[in-house]
């Protein structure tokens, strides 16, 4: 069901919304301090391309231990990614949610959508993790 899933999704519009991490990412990349956020649009543009089977937690959650990206650094990150790209990507995904709410088919994907665009706003401190069913 995985597979199935992630490939409808990728079909269905995911590859938009992964290629939209990306290319925030590249911008981050060119400006050199977006480094650290480069490197946090491309985990999560690999996790928008095929979402399903993992799933987004925080670092200090799995590692039991405070980092850089976890603590108030982590903070003072996200609010400037909100400011120049997070909400773009929110809003991206937002529109992207309610256009898959029109079929009950695609309900699965637009829950899948909403949960994006909550990480499009606080992506710094985030892991991907692979969920074992």
């Amino acid at each position: 069901m995985r597979t199935l899933g992630n490939i409808l999704w990728f079909v269905l519009g995911g590859a938009i919304m992964g290629l939209a991490w990306w290319f925030t990412a590249l911008i981050a990349l060119i400006t050199i301090i977006g480094i650290p956020w480069a490197k946090a649009c491309l985990m999560i543009g690999n996790f928008s391309f095929f979402p399903f089977g993992k799933k987004a937690v925080a670092r200090n959650t799995l590692s039991k231990k405070h980092d850089i990206g976890t603590g108030l650094f982590g903070v003072l990150g996200n609010i400037i990614w909100f400011v120049f790209a997070g909400w773009w990507l929110a809003i991206g995904h937002l529109f992207s949610a309610l256009a898959c709410f029109i079929t009950i088919i695609g309900i699965p994907f637009g829950i899948q959508h909403l949960k994006l665009a909550e990480m499009a706003i606080f992506p710094i401190g985030k892991a991907i993790v692979t969920i074992n069913n």
